[in-house]
């Protein structure tokens, strides 16, 4: 008799991995692929496809499906989008999100359906503290992060004031609180634009005015562009310093208007990690570009996805064993080893990049020195996940 059930067992198992098999795996995939960011979108999507491809497009013996939206940058559209993947679509995870105003207005609708929410950019605060989620999982950053390190590497160095600027959004606010929070010598202006502004010269006039030792600044793609071409235009002769600004997804467009200009955040191609080497090598080969940080999360966020996937069997109806899983970040990221935090967030080094000709004259980011080394962000005591 117990063999007669232990052999049944085996049969329910068997008969559950092969339904779990022919059943897709669904990714919902929201960035912003229109408009002056849609490169960083792009940088996203190749990112997130890339990672699909080097697993042959399986994961635990299931086919993968990643169905990508375009939010437009605009979060009641982000919204729609998110809870169409869920109803209609039935997705398994959601994944993507640049615009932390966009995240914000598709997180609670995700979140309380009890689908798993995987950013591969947006981290606003209130997430990272009393909004987290269990279902809420991050492979990039928290906003505050990148420009913490940058403040910490500017009070470091005794730079006497700094003269602040961000688009007026969510994100912009997390920056540049962020970067006061290390930074403790003289803020000369704060400075938040419009998020659709094109023209910034009255901006500069008054840093001309100001004669600051330096300007720290978040914009990002096509934002950060526009801004630091005229910022040269206007002959300011200012030590620059970015996050988000000066990239991968600027520098071609850039050029020597970037030339000098130091950035911070959690990655850079050039990190010596084999993970790294190996997925900046593919990325290059198969797109022909260099990839970002925004490509680098969203490659991430597949592997951690794919590792949770693996550890479950495939089944991803034990949502409390998927939820366990993710939370070991047990895959091989392209920032070499990290953990979650409380809040979901990573755990990880933060550097300062400066921006220089390689040996073929093209721009790019080379790594200054870590200056926070497995840092957590300033909100996850509020956060009750845990």
């Amino acid at each position: 008799m117990k063999v007669k059930l232990a052999l049944g067992g085996l049969l329910v198992a068997a008969l559950s991995s092969t339904s779990f098999a022919a059943e897709k795996v669904k990714i919902g995939f929201i960035t912003t692929l229109s408009g002056p960011a849609g490169v960083m979108g792009k940088h996203m999507q190749d990112g997130a496809q890339l990672a699909l491809k080097m697993r042959d497009g399986k994961i635990a013996g299931r086919d993968v499906e990643i169905i990508f939206g375009d939010d437009q940058l605009k979060p009641d559209v982000g919204k729609q989008l998110a809870e169409t993947m869920i109803k209609r679509d039935q997705v398994d995870f959601i994944s993507g999100v640049i615009f932390s105003n966009v995240m914000m207005a598709m997180y609670q609708p995700i979140v309380r359906s009890e689908t798993v929410f995987v950013s591969a950019s947006a981290g606003p605060s209130q997430i990272a503290g009393k909004l987290c989620s269990p279902y809420f999982f991050s492979t990039a950053w928290q906003n505050d992060q990148s420009p913490e390190a940058m403040g910490q590497y500017l009070q470091n160095k005794n730079v006497p004031n700094v003269y602040l600027m961000a688009p007026f959004y969510a994100a912009g606010k997390d920056m540049l609180n962020g970067f006061k929070r290390y930074y403790k010598g003289e803020i000369l202006n704060e400075v938040y634009t419009k998020l659709d502004q094109s023209d910034y010269q009255p901006e500069f006039t008054q840093i001309r005015a100001s004669n600051p030792a330096g300007v720290f600044m978040f914009y990002p793609g096509g934002l950060g562009v526009q801004v630091l071409n005229q910022f040269r235009q206007a002959g300011l002769d200012v030590p620059l310093y970015t996050s988000f600004t000066a990239n991968e997804t600027t520098l071609p467009a850039l050029g020597e208007a970037a030339d000098g200009v130091l950035d911070s955040g959690f990655w850079s191609p050039d990190l010596p990690f084999p993970a790294n080497q190996k997925f900046v090598e593919a990325f290059q080969a198969e797109y022909g570009y260099m990839p970002s940080d925004y490509a680098a999360a969203s490659y991430d966020a597949i592997g951690l996805i794919a590792s949770g996937v693996e550890q479950v069997g495939g089944n991803l109806s034990d949502k409390k064993a998927l939820l366990a899983a993710l939370k070991k970040a047990d895959f091989d990221s392209v920032r070499g080893p990290f953990e979650f935090n409380v809040n979901n967030f990573p755990i990880q080094n933060y550097y300062v990049f400066k921006v220089e000709k390689d040996s073929n004259g093209k721009y790019v980011r080379r790594t200054v020195e870590t200056v926070m080394p497995k840092h957590k962000d300033a909100y996850y005591e509020q956060c009750k996940n845990g």
